[in-house]
């Protein structure tokens, strides 16, 4: 399965931008809940591993918190490669935004 790597530095160390995200992703969840079923979220200390399906893709990966940066790590079928740009592009956006 093809891969996307995604990393955006941050300077709220780990604790604040873990704190960020979670509160992020409960307004992302509402936002998008028309578009997105069968989410799994599990954090495991500064690592989210997340799933989730939309459009009838099936996506997972991991984000790993450090003290200066973010790294999201996703796992596309390969009929969503051609989205590959599009979607690194939108998680380094969004993230730079949560993170700022």
């Amino acid at each position: 399965m093809p891969k996307t790597s995604t990393t955006v530095s941050h300077t709220l160390g780990e604790a604040g931008a873990i704190e960020r995200l979670k509160s992020f992703a409960v307004r992302l969840k509402e936002k998008h809940q028309d578009r997105v079923g069968d989410l799994t979220e599990e954090w495991a200390g500064n690592v989210l591993n997340y799933a989730f399906s939309t459009f009838g893709f099936k996506i997972k990966g991991t984000m790993t918190v450090s003290n200066d940066d973010v790294k999201v790590d996703t796992d596309l079928p390969f009929a969503a490669m051609m989205f590959k740009g599009k979607i690194e592009q939108e998680i380094r956006e969004t993230l730079t935004k949560v993170l700022g």
